[in-house]
């Protein structure tokens, strides 16, 4: 069972990255215990009125730092961020995520690998694990990045145990790392990923992607085909099951959390309540999901898939 990929197929996509792994709105976290953040639009924000501060900042660090680049060409990113301090840094690495600056923030990130901030090495694994899902990057490429995500998301977590994006994003990296490795080990993973999505909620139950990222561990295991079950009992004595209502009760606390946050969270709302025979509910959350505004090319494959099921499900009846 291609566990990692699964998840990576209900993960909104960035914009210039193709068609894959991306956690939604909240998706990782700001500095300290943070609030709802973006796997879309907010992922690194806590405090909202101080993101928008931050942001601010952080655009005219960036300007400098544009300037520089500008004034030298030869300069290394490196060389222009050594003098900053690390939150300098990470505020510069908010406003070229924010931006879709894929490439820049890994450039940016990648000449302090070796530091011992934790917030900063989850962004890098976030970044590494970015640039591997970007249409331009070879197979060979992507599989070293996602390899390198790993073990920045892993060293994040050694320097901060109580950093609740550590434990999202080494989750969500084990689960790309399962599509090398077989399906033994997607199996074995399956239950240290569900770990740090638990922790991830345990430490920030406000985060939204976190909790909905954990409704699709339960949908996918729920769902799990009968060939793919039996290799599991055969492999495991007890392998990770779940089931639909599981699934359902994230999802719905996602929505609690932070109501409309990612049109994924809707449409799967509605898939779920398909699968518990609830055609009216399933109705109700398939129509938020088509009516969703289509910022991204995520939310317009969403609009349609939602009104397939919907003309599915209503010519039957």
């Amino acid at each position: 069972m291609a566990l990692a990929a699964r998840l990576c197929r209900f993960l909104p996509a960035r914009r210039g990255a193709a068609p894959g792994p991306r956690p939604p709105t909240g998706a990782a976290g700001g500095r300290g215990a943070g609030g709802p953040g973006r796997v879309r639009g907010s992922e690194v924000r806590g405090n909202p009125g101080a993101f928008r501060r931050s942001l601010m900042f952080s655009a005219w660090s960036y300007l400098g730092f544009e300037t520089y680049q500008l004034l030298s060409p030869a300069a290394v990113v490196h060389a222009a961020a050594k003098g900053f301090r690390v939150e300098e840094i990470l505020q510069q690495a908010d406003y070229l995520y924010e931006s879709g600056e894929m490439e820049r923030l890994y450039q940016l990130l990648i000449q302090h690998k070796d530091s011992e901030d934790a917030e900063l090495l989850w962004r890098l694994a976030r970044a590494s694990r970015d640039l591997a899902q970007l249409s331009g990057t070879s197979a060979e490429e992507k599989k070293a990045l996602v390899y390198e995500a790993l073990e920045y998301a892993k060293r994040a977590l050694e320097k901060n145990e109580a950093s609740f994006a550590a434990h999202k994003w080494c989750a969500i990296c084990i689960s790309d790392v399962g599509d090398y490795e077989g399906i033994k080990a997607k199996i074995a993973n399956a239950y240290v990923i569900k770990e740090h999505f638990e922790k991830a909620i345990e430490l920030n139950p406000k985060d939204a992607t976190s909790i909905h990222l954990m409704g699709i561990w339960c949908y996918t295991f729920a769902e799990m085909p009968w060939y793919q079950r039996r290799i599991a009992n055969m492999l495991f004595a007890a392998p990770p099951s779940s089931t639909y209502e599981e699934a359902l009760g994230y999802f719905q606390k996602a929505e609690q959390v932070d109501p409309n946050f990612y049109s994924k969270n809707l449409l799967l709302l509605g898939k779920t309540y398909l699968k518990l025979q609830n055609k009216k509910l399933a109705a109700f959350w398939l129509l938020k999901a088509k009516d969703y505004p289509a910022r991204t090319e995520e939310d317009k494959q969403i609009q349609r898939e939602a009104a397939q099921l919907l003309a599915e499900f209503s010519g039957k009846n």
